[in-house]
């Protein structure tokens, strides 16, 4: 997807099962921020710390489930990068609808199926007493479990090039095909980053406003992109690439 951070300036970390998975340098500038900013919620800041590499964590095994998912249905997927705006598989799956939308599908899974994990730590924690008088603890717990279901809830919002807006455009390119799904995906997708707007704007919320930037814009190249393509295929350019 073009929703991707630079290359440029990405640490490697490590290599899963072919999969290399970097961290992009301005992901330390805003955990920096995120941390001092969260103090006062947790009695130290250890757990400020805990609770952001968690969040990473499950963008970490988000990203994952794309990538397998894409190899699955013999794809391509060789890199994860994680940045400050969450992460970014990159995927090559096979141009077929159903291939497509397994490889998108399968990452919003992943925090569905975190869903019942979670919840199921934090009961047994509870049941050992790990709880009883930390209440640190019990923070983090329900934190964790909250951050995973927004996420979920986020990702599959349907706004191009969030995984709710390529889930759509994979179900409906089964009808109307790859250019005109794609096509009819941004327009929906402009409408959901205007609804995001409006609730940036209302909750204030900066953080928000840079996501809503950065989907719109990605949103408008392959809204430019499928109009581009489109008029070349009715002059009988077939499915070439558009520069």
């Amino acid at each position: 997807m073009s929703f991707a951070p630079p290359p440029e300036g990405s640490l490697r970390l490590f290599r899963f099962s072919g999969i290399q998975v970097y961290l992009h340098w301005t992901w330390f500038l805003v955990a920096g921020y995120s941390v001092t900013n969260r103090q006062g919620y947790y009695s130290s800041v250890v757990w400020n710390v805990a609770e952001y590499l968690a969040l990473f964590l499950i963008v970490l095994i988000h990203e994952f489930g794309h990538s397998l998912a894409c190899r699955s249905v013999g794809g391509k997927a060789d890199r994860i990068v994680l940045w400050p705006l969450g992460g970014v598989a990159y995927v090559q799956a096979p141009r077929r609808p159903g291939a497509t939308l397994w490889s998108i599908a399968a990452g919003p899974l992943v925090n569905v199926i975190l869903i019942p994990v979670l919840f199921g730590a934090h009961l047994l924690a509870q049941q050992a007493g790990m709880l009883d008088g930390n209440p640190d603890l019990q923070r983090f717990f329900v934190t964790l479990r909250f951050i995973n279901f927004w996420l979920l809830v986020f990702n599959l919002l349907p706004i191009y090039p969030l995984d709710g807006g390529q889930i759509l455009q994979s179900l409906l390119w089964f009808g109307v095909g790859e250019t005109k799904s794609l096509l009819a995906a941004t327009v929906i997708g402009f409408v959901g980053a205007a609804g995001l707007a409006i609730y940036a704007f209302v909750q204030q919320s900066i953080w928000m406003g840079v996501m809503v930037f950065f989907l719109f814009s990605n949103c408008l190249a392959s809204f430019n992109y499928a109009r581009a393509r489109l008029a070349q295929e009715r002059e009988g350019g077939g499915m070439g690439p558009v520069a």
